[in-house]
């Protein structure tokens, strides 16, 4: 009998784009492992923002999940056919009249 067992792998999507991630995976390790750091603009300055503390506490990996805003991504887990969103895009400038 066999120990090494390859963990589940489930598909998922980021940002449109499909992938595959281990089951139970962090959301946050997935999105790292994708060569994604970037994860949200600061809603003041419009700085990039990534992961910071990995548990929960900073906000700074606040992302979309299943069409549930301000997910944190470091206490999330992925699961099959999850929907990721990051928040990168630039912030709207506000009109000048």
């Amino acid at each position: 009998m066999s120990t090494n067992s390859q963990p589940e792998t489930v598909t998922l999507t980021i940002d449109g784009t499909p992938g595959q991630a281990w089951a139970g995976q962090s959301v946050t390790a997935v999105l790292v492992a994708a060569g994604i750091w970037p994860l949200r603009r600061n809603p003041v300055n419009g700085q990039l923002r990534g992961p910071f503390c990995g548990m929960g506490v900073c906000l700074e990996c606040e992302v979309t999940i299943n069409g549930r805003p301000g997910t944190r991504s470091c206490t999330a887990h992925v699961t099959d056919g999850m929907d990721i969103r990051t928040h990168t895009e630039p912030l709207p400038t506000a009109a000048h009249g």
